[in-house]
Formats: C-alpha cells, sequence, structure tokens
C-alpha cells in the first residue's frame, strides 16, 4: 500500500509514465501476436515437409507457391528414382482469386500419400475423403466458420457446390484455412481457371500444381529433392531446408520490427520512468534524509525506489498487454468470418511483455534510486 502511495503522490504525472510503458507494451503484444501466428504456422509448414519433397514445373521458383500445372503422368516417372517410395499429385488453389488478406485455398490429393503421410489432421465432427468421394468436401475449423459450414450441409467452392462430411480440429497452422476435396474436382476447378491458349493443350484430368515424393526409409528428403532434379527434367524438387530457407526470411523481418518496437518502449517507458523517479527523489530528499537518520541503509533505500519503478513498470506492462489482447481478440473476431485469424497472444508473448515492462522498470530506476542511496542525510534533512 505505501508502494501505491509513494507511486501516485503525483496522479497525472505517474499515469502519463504509465501510459508510455502502455503504448510501448501494446505494440509490442499486438506485433508480437502477429509474428506468433506467422511462426506458428512456418513451424507447422516446416512440420508438413519434414519428411517429404515437392516438385513442381522447372519455372517454378524453388520452394515457392506454383500455378503452373505438371502432368499427374509424370508420377511413374518420379516413383522410379532411386529412393522415391512414393508420389502424390495435388492441386492447391486460392479460394477466391481476388482473395485479398485471406489465407483461405482449397486442396485436392489423389490420396496416394495414404499410409506415406506423417502429417496428421485430427477431426474434430464428421470424417475424411476417401478416393472414391466426389462433390463432397472437409474443411477446416477457420474456413468453415468463414463458409458457415457444417457436417451434412453443403458449401459453395468456385462456384460449386460440396457436400461437407467433415470439419477438422484446430491445428493453428494452414489446414485451418484450407478446403479439402478429390483430386479430380480441384482439376475440374483449376481447369476453368486456365487460359483458354492452355486449356486448348491440356487435360483437365492430368492436371496438378506440384507432386510430393516421399522417400524411402533412411533416405535424406533433401538429398533426394538433388537427386530427383538432377534426374527428372524440366522440374524443380524442394526439400524441408528450402521451405525453411523461404519462410526465414519472412519471419526475420517481423521478428526485426518486434526488436524495434521493443527498442522503442525501451526509449520512451524508459525516459518516463527516470523522469518521474528523479522527480520523486528531489521531492522525498528529506524523507530519505529522515530514514537514513535512523539507520537506513543504502540497500534498504535503493530496494524501495526500485520496487516503486518495477512497480510503474509492472503496472505499465499489465495495461499494455490487457489491451493488445483486446485488439487482437476484436481484429479477429472481426475477421473470423472471413477465415482469416491474424493474431495469436500466447502465454510466451504474455509473460514475456510484463517481465520487459519490469525489466524497463527496474533499469530505468536504478539511477534515481543510486543517486537517493547516495545522498547525505545532514544535507538531505536540511531540504525543504
Amino acid at each position: 500500500m505505501r508502494i501505491f502511495r509513494n507511486v501516485f503522490r503525483r496522479k497525472m504525472r505517474a499515469f502519463l509514465t504509465i501510459f508510455g510503458i502502455t503504448i510501448g507494451v501494446f505494440a509490442l503484444v499486438v506485433m508480437g501476436s502477429m509474428a506468433e501466428k506467422i511462426n506458428l504456422m512456418v513451424s507447422g509448414g516446416g512440420r508438413y515437409y519434414s519428411d517429404k519433397v515437392v516438385i513442381t514445373d522447372a519455372s517454378t521458383p524453388t520452394g515457392g507457391y506454383s500455378t503452373t500445372p505438371i502432368a499427374v503422368n509424370r508420377i511413374q516417372e518420379i516413383e522410379d528414382v532411386p529412393g522415391v517410395a512414393r508420389a502424390s499429385a495435388s492441386i492447391y488453389i486460392l479460394l477466391d482469386e481476388e482473395s485479398g488478406m485471406s489465407m483461405n485455398g482449397i486442396v485436392g490429393s489423389d490420396l496416394r500419400n495414404q499410409g506415406y503421410e506423417t502429417f496428421e489432421l485430427p477431426m474434430a465432427e464428421g470424417r475424411d475423403l476417401t478416393a472414391a468421394d466426389r462433390g463432397k468436401a472437409v474443411v477446416g475449423c477457420d474456413i468453415a466458420k468463414a463458409l458457415d459450414a457444417e457436417v451434412g450441409g453443403t458449401i459453395d467452392l468456385r462456384g460449386k457446390p460440396f457436400e461437407v462430411v467433415g470439419i477438422y480440429n484446430k491445428t493453428l497452422t494452414a489446414p485451418d484455412n484450407t478446403a479439402v476435396i478429390s483430386l479430380h474436382d480441384v482439376q475440374q476447378l483449376l481447369y476453368v481457371q486456365l487460359p483458354a491458349m492452355v486449356q486448348a493443350q491440356v487435360d483437365p484430368d492430368e492436371l496438378a500444381t506440384s507432386i510430393t515424393a516421399y522417400p524411402d526409409p533412411g533416405v535424406d528428403p533433401d538429398q533426394l529433392a538433388s537427386t530427383i532434379e538432377g534426374t527428372v527434367s524440366n522440374v524443380t524438387a524442394s526439400g524441408p531446408q528450402a521451405f525453411i530457407d523461404q519462410f526465414k526470411s519472412a519471419t526475420k523481418i517481423f521478428n526485426s520490427i518486434i526488436f524495434g518496437v521493443a527498442l522503442i518502449s525501451l526509449l520512451v517507458g524508459g525516459l518516463s520512468v527516470v523522469n518521474t523517479m528523479t522527480m520523486s527523489v528531489l521531492e522525498r530528499t528529506r524523507e530519505i534524509g529522515i530514514r537514513k537518520a535512523i539507520g537506513a541503509s543504502h540497500q534498504q533505500i535503493v530496494g524501495q525506489f526500485l520496487t516503486e519503478s518495477a512497480f510503474i513498470g509492472f503496472l505499465g506492462g499489465a495495461t499494455g498487454l490487457l489491451l493488445g489482447w483486446i485488439a487482437a481478440t476484436v481484429v479477429n473476431a472481426l475477421m473470423e468470418q472471413s477465415g482469416t485469424v491474424l493474431f495469436l497472444v500466447t502465454p510466451r508473448l504474455a509473460i514475456g511483455a510484463v517481465a520487459f515492462a519490469i525489466v524497463l522498470g527496474v533499469a530505468s530506476g536504478f539511477y534515481p534510486s543510486l543517486h537517493a542511496a547516495r545522498l547525505k542525510p545532514v544535507l538531505a534533512l536540511r531540504c525543504e
């Protein structure tokens, strides 16, 4: 209670100091929650690609998203490469051709990967697709909200109706924003969007955007990717390392932004705390002199003012965390209908933000507390 009284001795000054820290922590939480979501999706992608090689047309950049068709009949050619246990064709297209910031997509697979795929997707409701399914879909939890999907109901994908037979459990990765249909069904959707010149040259039943190769036990996926590129003509083969390299730069940018926000918080909030604690020492010089005269040690004086500055940091951090969490929750709720969740406030981020604010308060209050401890009792008692 005494700490609270001392901090709010000058209410407006205390509120402004806390507000300075609050703004910095708020920005840190908002940007950090976006980075947490992206890092989690990248981590999920890393797990997905950890044991496979993705093959696309040679015109596609390494590890890039492909819209250039690759023929399904190349599966046999890929499976003939030493070290390949199985190959499976798939197509990925965006849910809407003009999707803006939406991450929603449609994927179709020939299901030749069954028994080889290790990235499991648990079902929340219904069942998964079978090779015989046509006109049926299984959707991720986020895209299900965007499409108002329920098991037994119908959804519209690129103008075509599909019966929903299952909904995947929440994974906090890309499948949450994906509708899964048969390869045959997605081939028809992809064929329609191709230019007329390309349509005249391809068979819709041979369309794929990628072929996934599953290595034999003990075969390194990255080495297998090099072998496939050297053996199969006009393809780009990407192993797990290619995925990691592609997204490392993107996550590095976000992490740099967070670091920049932290530095700004350090500067703005730190200067506010230094100013507040310095003024507090000047205003309480006589009080400090009395305490030292009756036996208070240097450590006790330093501890008193460091505790007050840490309390200021805690209040600013907790308030900034609360406002950041509210902002992230509101934006997620507003965008939930589009199936896009941009922010994820994790316990690690929450604890880190508050701890950062407390450390900032302590560090900023160190010099004023040291100055208070060095005051001479006789001179301090003479202060009016």
